[in-house]
C-alpha cells in the first residue's frame, strides 16, 4: 500500500485519503439500516474513542513534525513561535464558526441551538454539527500528506487517514440514527450521515494544496489542523461524550482510542 500511494502526487494522495475517511462516516450512517437507536453508553464509549484519537494525531501526527519542520527553520525559541502561532489560530478559526454555524450536538434540547439564530429544522441543525467536526479532521489528513512531499514519511500520513477514518465510524452513527429519530426515513438518514462528512475530502485537498505549493507554512499548517481538532475534542466531543451521565465509559473510550491512534503513527510512522 506504501509503495502504491508514494507513485502518487501528494494532493492526490491527499484526496484518496479523504475519501477513505468519508467512506467510514457513511459505513457509521449506514447502522440506521440495522438499527433505530444505540444504546447510549455504547455512543458515548464511540465519541470517547474519536476524541481519544483526535487528541493524539494533533501531537503524534501533527504537532511533532510541526516543531521539528519550524526547528529547521525557525531556530528562534527553538521554534516553537510558528507552532504555537499556528495552534492557536486554528483554536480561534473553530471558535468562530462555532460562534456563527447554527447547530445541534445529538442529544442536546432545541434550547441548546448554537450558532446565529435561524429557521432551520433540528435534523440540519444535527447535521451541521457533525459537518463542524469534520473540518479539522480532513483538513488535518491533507496537510499530513502534504508534509509528507516535504520529507516526513508517507506512513504517519496514512496513520492519521487510518485514525480519522476508525473514529468517522462512530460519528456517522451519531447523525444517521438520531435523524431516524427525528422521523427522516431510513434512506433520509443515511443521504444526510454520509453527506455531513462530504467536507472531508474537500478539505484534505485544501490542505494538502497549501503546504504542496506554500512550503514555509507547513509548521503553521500543521500546529493549526491540531488546535482545530483539540478545540472539537473539548468543545464538543468531551461534553457529548458525557451527557448521557456515562463518564467512565467514555473516559476509557478516550484512552482506548488514543493508545490504537498511538500504535497507529509509531508503527506506521
Amino acid at each position: 500500500m506504501l509503495e502504491f500511494l508514494e507513485g502518487w502526487h501528494p494532493i492526490q494522495q491527499a484526496l484518496a485519503a479523504g475519501l477513505f475517511t468519508w467512506g467510514m462516516t457513511a459505513a457509521g450512517a449506514g447502522l440506521v439500516f440495522f438499527f433505530k437507536e444505540v444504546d447510549r453508553k455504547i455512543l458515548d464509549g464511540m465519541l470517547g474513542f474519536a476524541a481519544g484519537v483526535m487528541i493524539a494525531a494533533s501531537f503524534w501526527s501533527l504537532l511533532a513534525p510541526a516543531i521539528e519542520h519550524s526547528e529547521e527553520s525557525n531556530p528562534f525559541l527553538g521554534g516553537i513561535v510558528p507552532v504555537l502561532f499556528g495552534f492557536l489560530l486554528g483554536g480561534v478559526c473553530m471558535r468562530l464558526i462555532d460562534l456563527y454555524l447554527p447547530h445541534l450536538h445529538p442529544g442536546a434540547p432545541p434550547e441548546e441551538t448554537e450558532g446565529i439564530k435561524t429557521t432551520w429544522h433540528r435534523s440540519m441543525l444535527l447535521i451541521s454539527a457533525i459537518t463542524l467536526h469534520n473540518i479539522p479532521e480532513g483538513l488535518a489528513v491533507g496537510v499530513a500528506f502534504g508534509a509528507a512531499a516535504s520529507g516526513d514519511g508517507i506512513g504517519a500520513a496514512i496513520a492519521l487517514a487510518i485514525g480519522i477514518g476508525l473514529q468517522n465510524f462512530p460519528e456517522g452513527a451519531a447523525v444517521s440514527l438520531p435523524l431516524r429519530r427525528e422521523g427522516l426515513s431510513r434512506k433520509e438518514s443515511f443521504w444526510w450521515g454520509q453527506l455531513s462528512a462530504l467536507v472531508e475530502p474537500i478539505a484534505a485537498v485544501l490542505g494538502a494544496a497549501v503546504v504542496v505549493y506554500m512550503d514555509p507554512l507547513l509548521p503553521y499548517a500543521l500546529a493549526f489542523a491540531a488546535g482545530a481538532m483539540i478545540f472539537v475534542v473539548v468543545e464538543e466531543l468531551v461534553p457529548e461524550a458525557h451527557r448521557g451521565g456515562n463518564g467512565d465509559v467514555a473516559t476509557m473510550g478516550v484512552m482506548l482510542g488514543f493508545s490504537v491512534m498511538m500504535v497507529l503513527d509509531v508503527g506506521l510512522g
